[in-house]
């Protein structure tokens, strides 16, 4: 297959699409390759802990686990859990924010800078307050609920400046809304004395992970990919531009309205789990661009596996830093994310001079 791929029709329009970079053998190769690379990334992770554990235990803990054994029970109930967890959010993470980035064609999109994860932690603090006892399941639902007040906020207050909602005026208002609603978030922690508990959700962690949250996330995760790869190739032709995705026969409505309720479920569920990780969103996709090019049908699942093999390694460096006790996964993908969105937010800055 041709590393670069041009693509230049015209519909019964008229109008001529730009030309598409695609690189698919790039893309099957990351695929293939982050594949393995994650696979021995959580059997590293498993194995390593206050309690050092070989491998070969590890497999005998998955393939014939016997629940006398304290190794295997370790292995079971609390690494195994963790690191599946740490995939599962990382690939959902890096998917939302790749969706988030076609969509508006604002390449600092991002759940957490969005305000997407302060308005899910907002109204996770008001869960832990007022209804302590909720079932894991109702938070997964008010996470959903509490990311689109966030992202609503944001778009709201955004498009109400003069000249329109520009890429950087998005990431001002988010900026805004996020402070604003960690700041009542901390505010209703103080009052209701919850701080102990709603720090995990600042720090951001999969410490706590177990089967049960992630029997529940599942589905909404694998549901929500799923809906994403087949979203891709019309989220491909509005990443373009929406005049030429509409002159394609694009209903970009109903796209942009199915990449919302997608993205809500993605970040969602993944900060109900790990808390306010920001900027795997963002890294992501980029580099995922860089290296198989524009088309979001390899975009979308090379994004899942890179952002699943960023949290993962991610929190086995927050266990190896200083042992033993754990850095927040968040504080170590910030070392990477802030500079990086510094790099963008003046790149993007030249551009509009």
């Amino acid at each position: 297959m041709p590393e670069w791929t041009e693509r230049a029709n015209k519909n019964e329009s008229g109008v001529e699409t730009a030309k598409l970079r695609v690189r698919p053998l790039a893309a099957i190769l990351i695929m293939l390759g982050g594949t393995v690379a994650l696979l021995l990334g959580i059997a590293i992770s498993v194995s390593f802990g206050a309690a050092d554990i070989g491998l070969g235990t590890v497999w005998e803990a998955i393939v014939w686990f016997h629940p006398d054994i304290t190794q295997h029970q370790i292995i079971q109930e609390l690494r195994l859990p963790r690191v599946l967890g740490g995939a599962m959010v990382g690939a959902s993470f890096a998917v939302a924010g790749a969706l988030m980035q076609g969509m508006t064609r604002n390449p600092m999109a991002d759940s957490g800078i969005l305000g997407l994860n302060a308005g899910a932690g907002f109204v996770l603090a008001i869960c832990l307050a007022i209804f302590p006892g909720l079932p894991f399941m109702v938070l997964i639902l008010y996470s959903f609920l509490g990311a689109g007040v966030g992202a609503g906020l944001v778009f709201g207050i955004g498009s109400l400046a003069k000249g329109g909602l520009t890429p950087v005026r998005l990431v001002l208002a988010g900026a805004a809304v996020s402070t604003l609603l960690a700041a009542l978030s901390e505010g209703i922690a103080l009052y209701f004395r919850i701080g102990q508990d709603l720090a995990f959700w600042y720090a951001g962690g999969v410490a706590g992970t177990n089967w049960f949250q992630l029997k529940i996330m599942f589905p909404w995760v694998a549901g929500a990919m799923l809906a994403a790869i087949m979203l891709s190739r019309s989220v491909t032709m509005l990443s373009l531009g929406e005049e030429v995705a509409t002159g394609l026969g694009q209903r970009t409505g109903l796209v942009k309205l199915a990449g919302t309720i997608i993205v809500l479920i993605l970040a969602g569920s993944a900060v109900s789990v790990v808390g306010a990780v920001s900027f795997v969103g963002l890294i992501i996709p980029h580099l995922t661009r860089f290296l198989v090019g524009v088309d979001y049908r390899w975009i979308i699942p090379c994004s899942a596996v890179l952002g699943s093999l960023l949290v993962v390694f991610a929190d086995l460096g927050a266990r190896i830093i200083n042992p033993p006790y754990e850095t927040p996964i968040g504080a170590l993908i910030s070392l990477i994310g802030v500079p990086f969105f510094l790099y963008l937010a003046r790149k993007q800055r030249r551009e509009l001079s």
